[in-house]
């Protein structure tokens, strides 16, 4: 009889907190085991509302750092541990979305199939991965956790677990001991590591077979015959994000495109040495082409015993070109010529494909050979796209040296708009250097600048095209801040590059789409957009538009954002491709991708979407194939209906536009009054952790992109990291209660409530954004919030703030409960509700130790233990939570 997954994940749990006891008495003695279990005890009874949470931070008051430490250390591995097992229970139950269920959808609607050929021709799926503070464990422990995950899989079946669990021991005894972040700031390099390490687990087996798939789905469904070119195509930041972020360099550059690059050789040459050994056919028994023949004998392997074996001589040669490759970026010497480009590559495995299916073996090339074939397809040499990103004030500063150096204007920087756009389009026009190769004496930034652009260059050079194919420009506010990074990337012979204007602030959202309509009249720039297919590829900012105008204001300011967006580009005939720069929390644009893309306005989808994915939501969707394949599914599922069926059935659009635009205004008016409360800065610095994220050595991105208290001028992941911390959560839902309470008292109560929950039933935008932010409240918790209230210096700023936001958070409770009819915030999604009931009473224990040491190290105690302890409480906490990304 199987069991049910809800009582086998419990049943696992508990299986996994046993083993992980046994390990604690054992390695640090029975009065830390004591500890820790009636620790576990007494959070138990908080969170039956039997006992407070005070009594739990009290517990370690006075208690010596060493043992505040390991008990930090074992909630924090048992929240690992309970991923793992949840992960499990997500393998065992079918996926609620499919390509199998979406190729049904469409082959039931009315889609031709020359309306489904348009959509998939030029469809890129793009997840992109950047670097995240908290997501930082070493490979020691992703092995371990890998291995645990696959002896608990085997526990299910196994008719005697004695010697599971003895293994099981001795890794949990391996992961007691060893540190689960590292001890110094974590480097770019690291991060690069980090990020390539999912493709390995993951990534490289799943992304081309989701590949193959869309195009086995399009010919079952639609009859459609498609060229090999992958839908979807992963990308990165992860060394090539210089966007306030000074340890981004030509080096890191370099080093990131060059460990891609081996990474996916690598990987072709262990799939090679499989296919040598399996393609054993004898010209005895089989017959081959003549170019087949030709390209074996071209082999250099002479061993007599492959004599009557063409295949494998071709392999081995094709092998040992690859090889030779993998040495020139080694710095080794190259035995056998290199392939210059994956077209190289794929003439040769072209060759093996048509001679087995010309020869009766069709069954033999569509196994391994189909799938290395589709692997070089979408990875090429490259592996990923590396994102350019920086600033669009970094770049007019560097611009402004250059033109002064160069004698073409003074001062750039202060100009007026149009006189800027005069200078740029007369440069981007000339053949001439802006440089003269070898010039000396520029600043250190305009040297670094430069440098990294030049390194962009050789990447290209050495990996394709698609190794660097875009450049982001942050904080795009008019047309000048997109043509000059143009100018740049004429010096080093980039102009293939698509120019992607970031728009993030509420008023540059506001402005996106007017920006382009400009952009496009400036003739150089057309011509260039011409060059790149007439695609325009815009990025929308999650992130600060939430600081700029809160939840609700900032989800609207991107779809209004987006409706302006496809307008002009229909009118112009340009194609909009839209990048969604999401977080993993909701308060950065997080939340499950497929309801996400679907949530889009009709006409922004388009068959392209870009989506950065970062943070613990990176190890839950891509830390094993199984999740990976759900996730990736989900993903261009998502885009092919949003592309192909009516996913916006609203009665009244430009109704329901006018009423959101109304709660938008109210809400983001909300919002700023907290911000703008003299006391709300105090409250938030010394409420949250904020000051230790960036003291913590956390990750290698600064907290803030300058030296400033502004809100506006902190990094996003600080500033939803640390509401996260200290279980506010309050960038995913504050404003919304009162915008939606003082809108429905200015008109008919009745027909006004009704009108919301149509619009919730109807409209997955609508529906989105309310059952994200229930996600992100029901992982919120007030009375802990209370208890970091405790540590701002001033009280009484703290209990008018706190009071502001406790209140907020039950009209808000209270507003959703209303308009959707669910009795509570978790109604709609048991698992989630089954989640955090089994997780609730582990995380109040990591809350309680960073409180006590919050107040340690705020008061002088800076020692190594309690500095390391807080991170481990961090990093705990964000395992834990999974969506502070």
């Amino acid at each position: 009889m199987t069991t049910p997954p809800n009582d086998q994940v419990r049943a696992d749990i508990r299986f996994l907190g046993r083993v992980l006891g046994q390990v604690i008495a054992q390695q640090e003695g029975q009065e830390v085991f004591e500890l820790v279990e009636s620790t576990r005890v007494l959070a138990f009874e908080v969170a039956r509302g039997n006992a407070r949470a005070e009594d739990l931070v009290a517990i370690f008051r006075d208690l010596d750092i060493s043992k505040v430490n390991l008990v930090a250390r074992a909630f924090s591995y048992f929240a690992l541990l309970s991923n793992l097992a949840e992960d499990l229970e997500d393998e065992a139950v079918p996926a609620a979305v499919s390509l199998r269920t979406t190729f049904a959808k469409l082959r039931e609607s009315s889609i031709t199939p020359a309306q489904a050929a348009e959509v998939i021709r030029d469809a890129q799926v793009t997840p992109v991965l950047t670097a995240h503070p908290t997501e930082t464990r070493r490979r020691t422990v992703f092995d371990t956790q890998t291995r645990i995950k696959q002896l608990l899989r085997h526990s299910h079946t196994a008719a005697d677990n004695t010697d599971i669990e003895r293994e099981l021991y001795l890794r949990m005894t391996l992961l007691w001991q060893t540190a689960l972040i590292r001890v110094t700031r974590p480097t770019l390099e690291d991060e690069v590591d980090v990020g390539l390490r999912y493709y390995k687990l993951s990534l490289l087996e799943e992304i081309p077979a989701i590949n193959r798939d869309i195009r086995r789905g399009m010919h079952e469904v639609f009859g459609l015959s498609l060229p090999e070119a992958p839908v979807v195509r992963p990308g990165s930041w992860i060394g090539g994000d210089h966007d306030g972020n000074p340890f981004v360099t030509a080096e890191t550059l370099t080093y990131a495109t060059r460990r891609a690059a081996l990474t996916v050789l690598r990987y072709y040459q262990r799939e090679l040495a499989a296919l040598e050994r399996e393609l054993s056919l004898s010209d005895r028994y089989s017959s081959c082409s003549g170019e087949l023949l030709t390209l074996a004998e071209a082999s250099e392997n002479d061993a007599k015993s492959r004599v009557d074996e063409p295949y494998r001589r071709a392999v081995f040669g094709i092998r040992h070109r690859v090889e030779a490759k993998l040495a020139v970026l080694e710095d080794k010497a190259p035995e056998s010529e290199p392939y210059g480009e994956p077209a190289q590559l794929r003439y040769d495995l072209d060759i093996i494909d048509r001679s087995l299916r010309q020869h009766n073996d069709a069954v033999i090339a569509d196994d391994r050979l189909a799938r290395l074939r589709s692997a070089l397809s979408t990875f090429g040499f490259h592996l990923y796209t590396l994102d350019l990103r920086q600033n669009s004030e970094s770049f007019e500063k560097v611009l402004s040296e250059l033109f002064r150096r160069a004698g073409r204007c003074e001062d750039y920087a202060a100009l007026a708009e149009e006189d800027k756009i005069d200078i740029l389009v007369a440069e981007l026009a000339t053949p001439r250097p802006l440089l003269f190769p070898g010039v000396e004496g520029l600043s250190a930034d305009t040297e670094k600048e430069l440098g990294i652009f030049r390194a962009a260059a050789r990447a290209v050079a050495d990996f394709g095209l698609q190794s660097i194919s875009h450049c982001i420009i942050s904080m795009t506010g008019a047309v000048s801040d997109v043509l000059e990074p143009m100018i740049l990337l004429k010096e080093v012979g980039l102009d293939h590059l698509g120019m992607v204007p970031l728009f993030e602030t509420i008023d540059d959202l506001k402005a996106g789409a007017d920006i382009l309509e400009q952009l496009w009249q400036v003739p150089a720039y057309r011509a260039h957009l011409r060059s790149c297919g007439d695609v325009q590829e815009v990025m929308l900012g999650y992130s600060d538009s939430n600081k700029d105008g809160g939840y609700l204001q900032a989800n609207w300011a991107l779809y209004d954002a987006e409706l302006a967006l496809v307008d002009v580009c229909q009118r112009h005939g340009v194609e909009l491709r839209l990048a969604h720069g999401r977080g993993g929390a909701v308060g950065r644009g997080g939340g499950p991708t497929y309801d996400a893309i679907l949530a889009q306005p009709q006409g922004a989808v388009n068959g392209s979407v870009r989506i950065t994915e970062q943070g613990e939501v990176i190890s839950a969707k891509y830390g094993s194939p199984e999740t990976a394949r759900r996730h990736l599914e989900a993903f261009v599922s998502g885009v092919l209906e949003a592309s192909l069926l009516d996913t916006e059935p609203i009665a009244d659009p430009e109704r329901a536009y006018a009423t959101m635009r109304e709660l938008s205004t109210l809400s983001g008016q909300k919002y700023r009054e907290l911000l703008e409360d003299p006391g709300f800065i105090e409250y938030f610095t010394e409420s949250t952790p904020l000051h230790e994220i960036g003291d913590l050595n956390l990750g290698s991105r600064p907290a803030a992109r300058k030296q400033t208290s502004a809100i506006s001028d902190l990094r996003a992941i600080p500033w939803v990291l640390s509401w996260s911390q200290s279980r506010t959560n309050l960038p995913g839902w504050f404003g919304v209660g009162s915008a939606v309470r003082e809108w429905v008292d200015g008109g008919s109560e009745p027909e006004r409530w009704e009108e919301l929950r149509e619009l919730y039933l109807s409209w997955p935008f609508f529906r989105s954004v309310f059952s994200n932010m229930a996600q992100v409240m029901a992982k919120a918790e007030m009375s802990l919030a209370r208890l970091y209230a405790d540590l701002v210096e001033d009280q009484e700023v703290a209990r008018r703030i706190y009071g502001i936001i406790a209140e907020e958070f039950e009209r808000t409770r209270e507003v959703y409960q209303e308009v959707t009819g669910n009795a509570d915030l978790v109604s709609e999604n048991q698992r989630q509700a089954r989640s955090l009931r089994r997780r609730y009473p582990y995380l109040l224990p990591l809350n309680a130790v960073q409180l006590e040491l919050l107040r340690r190290y705020r008061a002088g105690d800076d020692s190594f233990l309690v500095s390391k302890t807080i991170q481990v409480t961090m990093n705990g906490l964000a395992t834990a939570l999974r969506s502070s990304g």
